[in-house]
């Protein structure tokens, strides 16, 4: 038996009365606290939306059970609960806060989606509600940050002027005639959701009755899917709250950066070139230094009988930025081996000058099947970091005796 769908015709339907035709166990459902038992029940009527056409399903009760999902099954719509109904009536709940979300959002989507084919050519070839954020992929060229937030102003002005949002129904030929935004093959009967004068869209979604009651549309940004564009976007509550948000952060920003909100680019800009320009600093420095070190471990490291030069130093105080320009300034040397560990990071490099001829890839692979760690490399150069950073001077240990036992 079909269930008869009440949404159809009053998506702000909270409150129903419905005849219970089937209760079955199946597999325990997955939720936040751990899995719970639960049942799929059939109605023989219903207000509960279920998952389709990019929308999330309903919440809510059905008597005293919760409902955890609703599913489309064809004909019939399955309700997840969560205790065992007994055959009768029952009285059904809509959990309201989230089916007006997700009604804003989605009549949201239609007028935002026919103000992007009408004006810019792009049409909308996937929709996503999510519990955050909305996603629609345009197929075209890219929109411009001119054209998203035209888009977005035109959006705006049709919710300004608080317009109609009405059910039609209708053959795909009736509806073709009418200027439906998109076409589809299906036979008999449809439904379609109509903006006044804005849009006319087949549609089996929750939808407010007009404009007004999307409040606001804000469009987030745009990102490359593959061959689409990728629009995110927020409507109604969901808008309010986001644009706070981003208020009282772009507000923090610039009380950090001592400037006003409008000043916080300007200043971001500013910090951002002092910042390079003091990394360009100290890397030059850290260079001169790792010059200046690497003379003073050659000097007081001898090369061995057979002329390899083994350097192995536990960096202390020193920041670990050390490790790579000192172990290259000991490379240059003939014949040198370079081990360097930062022992209060557990970090490490190796390095050798190609005539040192030392497998440091072996070294490395027998060093951390000993001591625990993670990294990798090559022949001449490897990276480490050891997953206790007290097995420092221990690694560094084994490892001279690795290379001086070659």
């Amino acid at each position: 038996m079909a269930t008869h769908r009440l949404y159809y015709d009053d998506s702000f339907l909270q409150n129903f009365t419905a005849r219970v035709l089937s209760c079955l166990p199946i597999n325990p459902v997955s939720t936040p606290s751990g899995a719970i038992p639960a049942w799929e029940v059939l109605l023989d009527q219903t207000a509960f939306y279920p998952s389709s056409g990019g929308q999330p399903n309903d919440l809510g009760r059905l008597g005293d059970s919760r409902v955890l999902d609703v599913r489309d099954d064809g004909d019939e719509i399955a309700h997840i609960i969560d205790r065992e109904l007994s055959p009768g009536t029952i009285d059904g709940c809509v959990d309201w806060g989230r089916r007006f979300d997700h009604m804003q959002q989605h009549t949201g989507q239609h007028l935002l989606s026919a103000t992007f084919q009408e004006r810019f050519g792009l049409p909308t070839v996937s929709f996503h509600l999510g519990s955050d954020l909305c996603t629609i992929d345009l197929r075209g060229p890219e929109p411009s940050p001119d054209a998203l937030r035209g888009a977005q102003r035109a959006a705006n002005a049709v919710i300004f002027e608080d317009r109609p949002v009405n059910v039609r129904y209708g053959t795909a030929d009736q509806l073709a005639q009418s200027g439906v935004r998109k076409e589809v093959d299906r036979k008999g009967i449809l439904r379609a959701v109509e903006i006044e004068a804005a849009d006319l869209q087949p549609c089996g979604g929750t939808h407010v009755k007009s404009t007004g009651q999307i409040g606001l549309v804000l469009v987030r940004r745009c990102t490359k899917i593959r061959q689409d564009w990728r629009v995110e976007f927020t409507c109604g509550g969901r808008a309010e709250r986001m644009a706070t948000s981003d208020f009282h952060l772009l507000r923090d920003i610039g009380d950090r950066l001592t400037c006003s909100p409008d000043e916080a680019l300007t200043a971001i800009e500013r910090a951002t070139a002092e910042r390079d320009a003091a990394l360009k600093n100290l890397r030059a420095a850290m260079e001169q230094l790792a010059g200046a070190r690497a003379k003073l471990l050659i000097a007081a490291t001898p090369p061995a009988n057979d002329g390899l030069r083994c350097v192995a130093a536990l960096l202390q105080q020193e920041s670990p930025d050390l490790l790579l320009p000192l172990a290259t300034e000991l490379a240059k040397n003939e014949k040198t081996v370079a081990l360097l560990v930062h022992e209060p990071t557990g970090q490490l490099v190796f390095s050798q000058s190609m005539a040192a001829a030392v497998d440091l890839s072996a070294v490395l692979k027998q060093l951390l099947a000993t001591v625990p760690g993670k990294g990798g490399g090559t022949r001449d150069f490897v990276r480490a970091k050891l997953a206790d950073a007290s097995q420092s001077s221990s690694a560094l240990t084994l490892a001279t005796k690795l290379v001086t036992d070659v």
